[in-house]
């Protein structure tokens, strides 16, 4: 649990190993971790609204199944046209590393929700009005989001430095990235 806890603090840090080319597949699979296991926590606490109504306790697994598979589904959607517009841009030699940034900032989305769960939990403890249970979740899921495009700009700078094409790329991430969000929350709803 410490280690994935330095983990989870390297990600946050920009450490290098985060976007690593050295050790892909570790990487990778670490990174695929962490988005699981704090995509579920939030997710738990997510689905845990009104808990005292019948059947109320499965959608608390299933919320907690959905949160990664959100962020999962957005990235591998989102990814064929990113690679496209890579590739028109003369940006292949690098996609890899762009990859890489993005799966950390994956991680970073997942580990700041995590993070708002208590937050999400208390709002739960004092609210029982469901619009307001998911105004809160898109606010979390918005800070979260935020805190990952932070993450990935930061990652991204070596790559602008390279060519300047990468920054627009980001942009581009982020257009595509929002659209498939929004239509797969609303495809996988209920989360709450």
């Amino acid at each position: 649990m410490y280690q994935l806890l330095l983990r989870t603090d390297d990600i946050l840090r920009q450490r290098r190993w985060t976007t690593d080319s050295e050790r892909p597949w570790h990487t990778a699979r670490t990174l695929v971790w962490i988005v699981v296991l704090f995509g579920m926590t939030y997710g738990a606490v997510m689905g845990c609204f009104d808990l005292q109504s019948a059947g109320r306790l499965w959608q608390v697994v299933y919320s907690a199944i959905k949160v990664p598979l959100l962020l999962f589904a957005t990235f591998a959607l989102s990814l064929p046209s990113f690679y496209v517009v890579n590739m028109l841009f003369g940006l292949g030699h690098d996609f890899r590393q762009a990859i890489r940034s993005i799966m950390a900032s994956q991680a970073c989305v997942a580990i700041v929700l995590a993070s708002l769960a208590p937050l999400t939990a208390t709002w739960y403890a004092g609210s029982s009005r469901y619009d307001s249970a998911i105004a809160v979740n898109g606010l979390m899921f918005a800070v979260a989001s935020g805190a990952g495009q932070w993450i990935l700009r930061q990652n991204y700078r070596t790559l602008i430095l390279k060519n300047s094409h990468h920054r627009i790329m980001l942009w581009f991430w982020l257009f595509v990235y929002v659209l498939v969000g929004i239509q797969m929350g609303w495809i996988l709803r209920p989360f709450i």
